[in-house]
């Protein structure tokens, strides 16, 4: 197993509260992680029937066979479970006792709020990835492989492993979370949300794309949002005076599977693909936010945009200020990649805006302290690290 990025914070976080929950998308290291850094704990997973049957059955029985915790894995399958846990733990609070992972957000902070500390495992970031050997290099490759761990620990194909995935999930998660009667078009709707990579949100049209009502692909959107596949970027609305966009833009955690659902089949397919420079706002805008949630991190972060045009792909909140971000594919610099993000720079008078950066495709790198901030997409990380 490779160090993960979310150890140091799970074991802090261990240390303080009787309880923590992992969440994070099937597939992403949750088990393998927590099993490696509390190996004292004993193992049971809900996913396997004879221990889901009997906490779903009695669930303060099977919580009492662990008297002295336990790393439970999917606790998503037995919700029931997690009242009977607070009981136990208010009899008897030591730290980092129980060790629960789930593949699907659940309101833990409501129902065991000071009890439990929930962090979220994503897939990989490009720092992680580079802990394989033989890992990709080339920035397609790098999107088009994705961050699962299987894929680079096993050296699989991305598109065999992936359409695996998927039919994995929509056959069995999603009939598990909800009653969706025509898989095959829950399928459709995964693939149009894949093709507005970066773009404003428009249930309309998305409903429209796929046959179905727009309070069905609202729905059907807020399933892959608890299943970690996809999240929501708001839109800054702090600046007075703007006439500001209000609707999400949408994101993939993983660009690797966003390709996929693309039809993208191999590398070699991205550099012409029209949608390139979408797949690597995604990558860059989904590194953020794996590092964000890798330091158990809930600053903001959000994407600005006016109604003349004027637009940042990200605005990070940090102790310095604000940082505005702008995404550019191109590989080559010039002075005119600046341009966005510079405008949107001088719309904010009254909040302290100490850095503007692009991150891009290229190679080349110059550091904040000049002013304006390349990044090359390589070390995309350090827009939050501020």
């Amino acid at each position: 197993m490779i160090d993960r990025n979310l150890a140091s914070e799970l074991i802090r976080a261990a240390a303080r509260t009787p309880a923590v929950m992992v969440t994070g998308p099937r597939q992403s290291g949750k088990t393998t992680l927590c099993r490696a850094l509390f190996p004292g704990h004993r193992y049971r997973t809900l996913e396997a029937p004879d221990d889901r049957a009997l906490a779903a059955g009695a669930p303060r029985a099977f919580l009492d066979r662990f008297p002295n915790g336990a790393v439970l894995g999917e606790v998503q399958r037995v919700p029931a479970l997690l009242s009977q846990l607070r009981g136990i733990i208010e009899e008897d609070p030591v730290p980092g006792r129980w060790i629960l992972t789930s593949s699907r957000d659940l309101p833990v902070k409501q129902s065991m709020a000071g009890q439990t500390a929930v962090l979220r495992l994503l897939p990989l970031t490009w720092n992680e990835v580079t802990r394989f050997g033989g890992h990709p290099t080339s920035l397609d490759e790098v999107m088009f492989s994705g961050g699962y761990p299987s894929i680079l620990d096993h050296k699989l194909d991305p598109s065999t492993w992936l359409s695996l995935y998927v039919a994995d999930y929509i056959e069995r998660d999603v009939r598990t979370i909800t009653n969706v009667s025509d898989l095959a078009t829950f399928q459709r709707f995964v693939e149009a949300c894949a093709h507005r990579l970066g773009r404003l949100l428009n249930y309309s049209s998305l409903a429209a794309d796929c046959g179905i009502s727009q309070p069905t692909a609202k729905a059907w959107l807020s399933i892959l949002d608890a299943s970690f596949l996809t999240f929501r970027l708001p839109a800054f609305q702090d600046a007075p005076g703007k006439r500001l966009v209000k609707a999400s833009k949408l994101y993939f955690h993983d660009a690797g599977l966003a390709c996929w659902l693309l039809g993208i089949r191999d590398p070699g397919q991205l550099g012409s693909h029209p949608l390139r420079g979408a797949v690597f706002e995604n990558w860059v805008v989904s590194e953020v936010v794996k590092h964000r949630a890798n330091r158990g991190d809930a600053r903001g972060l959000w994407f600005y945009r006016d109604r003349n045009g004027a637009e940042a792909d990200l605005v990070i909140e940090g102790p310095e200020g604000l940082t505005l971000v702008d995404v550019n594919v191109d590989a080559a610099f010039s002075a005119a990649l600046f341009g966005g993000v510079e405008r949107v720079r001088r719309h904010f008078k009254s909040l302290p805006v100490p850095a503007v950066a692009v991150a891009y495709g290229g190679e080349g790198y110059r550091s904040p302290s000049f002013g304006d901030w390349l990044v090359p997409w390589w070390r995309a990380r350090e827009v939050v690290l501020r």
